[in-house]
């Protein structure tokens, strides 16, 4: 099974809805802690459910159960806590809400594509997410959209084009895909 990912943020609308009918997407389950910030645009809970029935014809589903807590959030993003913790917590996190007994692989059918803000999934916790159920489940692939191939298309040279290198052979060894 495979289960997409995506961000939000430095995509316009129109990068973003192409992407997801590009890879078949047909539900998007938005894993933010905060879907109604004025800071997301388009990525606003009422706005996003709209513009994914009319622009993808996808489902709009919001599951709090896969993201932090507020708490835990807010210690990362002050810098109280560095990855390696955010990541340890968020996976016990995780763990003692049992995601994956409450969620079956069919609640990721049809073709899911898991939602937060980070642009790239590499310090994100819908990464987190999918690595957590793989371990659980097995047999799941992540594909990260938009990854470093979109960038590159955009022509913004070789130091991208190395980054795509090195962040590619990261997600390899995690058995992820960029795309």
């Amino acid at each position: 099974m495979e289960i997409c990912t995506i961000g939000f943020t430095k995509h316009t609308a129109e990068s973003f809805f192409t992407n997801l009918k590009r890879h078949g997407v047909e539900r998007l389950i938005d894993v933010r802690l905060n879907n109604v910030s004025q800071l997301a645009g388009f990525a606003k809970r009422d706005d996003l459910k709209y513009f994914l029935e009319t622009l993808c014809q996808a489902e709009y589903v919001h599951e709090p159960e896969f993201a932090p807590t507020p708490e835990l959030l807010k210690s990362y993003r002050n810098g109280d806590i560095d990855w390696q913790q955010y990541e340890s917590t968020f996976l016990g996190l995780m763990e003692d809400r049992c995601i994956e007994q409450q969620f079956t692989p069919d609640f990721f059918e049809p073709r899911s594509v898991l939602l937060c803000s980070e642009h790239t999934a590499e310090n994100c916790h819908r990464r987190l997410v999918v690595d957590y159920l793989n371990r659980r489940w097995g047999g799941i692939k992540a594909i990260h959209l938009p990854g470093y191939r979109n960038t590159a298309r955009a022509g913004r040279g070789p130091k991208n084009q190395q980054s795509r290198i090195l962040h590619g052979a990261a997600a390899a060894r995690r058995g992820a895909v960029d795309l």
